[in-house]
């Protein structure tokens, strides 16, 4: 033995379900949500690392039909609003894609960052503020790719104002909403990511985000 530590499982499934992940907007079945499976994804999220051990996020469920109809509503009037910022040539390729499945999915996910967890002393934030949010993005990502392992889609709503949806779903003061996730059962998820079926950006090829010894010292490969 080397004493490096074994695989458990095929890294290729990891891969896999890495290439396969997509933002969800369309595909959304709104069939039931498996309890078993959701309590599997949801202890993917709680399984991330965290600065300090705080795990400092929480997951509001949101099934409540009303609840749903509210913040699809306020994310609504806030995609009205940045569709008027645009040129209008970005505007009509705007205007073809969806930004949320909110009344589409089976259940929603407000995921949401307490920096008090652990405070004032959290080890590893002293110097990086937001090394917590980080943290809880890590938690984000989990339940991602657990989700789409399971053939869930998570869909990640950002066209809303936190305020807003602190008040909606009650949160305590000093607790932020980080992310709204439309999660649960999909038709299939697409093989190219809509963005880029919509010609709104093209994909950034590796080459160009890797840098070696420096900023403007390119990678070789």
């Amino acid at each position: 033995m080397d004493g490096h530590p074994q695989a458990t499982a095929d890294p290729i499934d990891l891969y896999s379900v890495i290439g396969r992940r997509r933002d969800v907007r369309c595909e959304f079945t709104g069939g039931p949500a498996d309890p078993s499976v959701l309590q599997r994804i949801l202890e993917a999220a709680h399984a991330a690392p965290s600065v300090g051990l705080t795990q400092p996020w929480d997951f509001v469920l949101i099934d409540d039909p009303g609840l749903k109809e509210r913040f699809a509503e306020h994310v609504a009037g806030e995609r009205d609003r940045f569709a008027a910022s645009l040129s209008p040539d970005r505007a009509q390729t705007f205007s073809h894609i969806k930004i949320e499945g909110i009344r589409e999915s089976s259940l929603s996910v407000v995921v949401t960052y307490d920096p008090t967890r652990g405070a004032p002393a959290v080890l590893g934030r002293y110097t990086i503020a937001d090394a917590g949010l980080y943290s809880t993005c890590l938690a984000i990502e989990n339940l991602w790719l657990a989700a789409t392992a399971e053939g869930w889609g998570v869909g990640w709503v950002s066209f809303y104002r936190e305020p807003f949806l602190s008040g909606l779903v009650g949160l305590p003061p000093a607790v932020r909403p980080v992310a709204w996730l439309c999660v649960g059962p999909v038709t299939h998820l697409e093989e190219v990511p809509d963005l880029e079926r919509a010609g709104w950006r093209a994909r950034r090829p590796l080459a160009e985000a890797v840098h070696r010894n420096g900023w403007d010292r390119p990678s070789a490969d």
